[in-house]
């Protein structure tokens, strides 16, 4: 007897395997995408037909929706907005913070001279003198504070001679937060216990790139697209600095200042994607961490999918384009590849929204303005890769003649 209702079912599924094969509804999303609405206006969604002449509009309509730029220059908030050298000097040259490790010699004193730790309420304690102010100062300032502490008591008739050196410049803790990718707490600095130079450790004089405002930016994660590099706030004891870091962004300054444990940055929003910024440079994200997936086949277990292995990094400024190139999507034979798509999921950083679009891969590589419908790759976007049309079929033919076999046997099984 023939099993009409299992041959049936199998039909049925083949059916709906048929029906993958038709064109699926593009991807919807809150924030308006489709016109030019949404973090990055090369979301949108390219028109059919090409325009000629040909004129990229991408960076001009995400630069029109940009606040103006708060600063320029330096300011001491605390001084009314005021800029100059002078309300800089509290930032500038090497500085010290607590945990810092100094040498202290006076003449040949046999009871001050030695290595001490900087307190951690800021303070360079010796034997018999009060605490002198140490965080936040230079070693100039602290001699100079030593040399009058011993005159005044009584210690030394005449001032002698003095030396106050860093001999290691410790880590420190200070606070990012803003129009940075990673906003949170981040401990920079210091050297790591199996890259000790211990010739170093014992020689005079230190000197350090990794406590500078750059490390500390790029440890959050780096700046985003819409930060204002004009306007970056550093607050340090009770008072607010802001720093104009354009020409340190594009690497042409050294005003990259030393951070003290307990600073705090905030990075101001423009409220826009600036497309100047996505390239690599110091204040930059050391890469973006992209989470893809270009299967052809559903997986069976988890070793032939690559569970584990499924980030790549690819280096900031990269493109739809090129990430898709370099995840395999693109390439092979042109009969069943010319038309596979690829889905890029992304959020907007300053809503946190998240926004789904596809492309259509050759047609968007064969366009003269292909720059402005192909975004940027942000860090933690996913990639989702597609196969054609011809594939899909190919797939659905299988499972369809897998059906047809499970049909003649359920026939040759009802008629024995």
């Amino acid at each position: 007897m023939t099993s009409f209702p299992k041959a049936n079912a199998f039909l049925g599924l083949g059916l709906v395997f048929l029906g993958g094969c038709s064109v699926s509804p593009m991807p919807d999303n809150i924030e308006q995408v489709s016109r030019g609405g949404g973090y990055q206006a090369q979301y949108r969604e390219p028109p059919s037909a090409i325009a000629k002449p040909v004129f990229l509009e991408s960076a001009t309509m995400n630069a029109q929706r940009c606040k103006p730029l708060l600063g320029g220059g330096f300011t001491d908030m605390a001084q009314g907005g005021k800029g100059g050298k002078l309300a800089a000097l509290p930032l500038l040259g090497e500085r010290v913070t607590r945990n810092d490790l100094v040498d202290v010699r006076v003449d040949d004193d046999e009871v001050l001279n030695g290595s001490y730790v900087i307190s951690r309420d800021g303070t360079l304690k010796l034997p018999f003198l009060d605490p002198i102010r140490a965080q936040g100062r230079t070693t100039d300032d602290i001699e100079a504070d030593l040399g009058r502490a011993l005159l005044a008591e009584g210690f030394y008739e005449t001032l002698p001679r003095l030396s106050v050196r860093v001999t290691d410049f410790a880590s420190v803790s200070v606070g990012v937060n803003g129009a940075v990718f990673e906003p949170h707490a981040v401990e920079i600095g210091g050297v790591p216990g199996d890259q000790i130079d211990s010739e170093r450790q014992t020689a005079l004089g230190s000197s350090t790139e990794a406590r500078n405002l750059s490390a500390a930016i790029r440890a959050a994660g780096g700046l985003r697209p819409d930060a204002d590099l004009s306007a970056v706030e550093l607050r340090r004891a009770n008072r607010t600095y802001r720093l104009d870091l354009r020409d340190l962004f594009a690497g042409r300054t050294n005003a990259d200042v030393m951070l003290l444990t307990g600073d705090e940055i905030f990075v101001h929003s423009r409220d826009c994607f600036q497309d100047d910024l996505m390239k690599p440079g110091p204040l930059s994200p050391p890469g973006v961490t992209l989470f893809l997936s270009n299967l052809t086949q559903p997986a069976l277990h988890n070793a032939s999918s690559a569970i584990g292995r499924e980030v790549r990094e690819v280096p900031y400024g990269t493109r739809y384009i090129q990430a898709v190139v370099d995840s395999n999507c693109v390439g092979g034979a042109q009969v069943t590849s010319a038309r596979r798509s690829a889905l890029l999921a992304s959020r907007n950083p300053m809503t946190g929204v998240s926004t789904v679009i596809e492309r259509k891969i050759e047609p968007l590589l064969r366009r003269a303005d292909r720059d402005d419908y192909d975004p940027y790759v942000l860090p933690g976007d996913a990639l989702a890769c597609y196969d054609s049309s011809v594939t899909n079929l190919a797939e659905a033919a299988r499972v369809l003649g897998l059906i047809g076999a499970l049909t003649l046997f359920n026939k040759s099984s009802g008629s024995d």
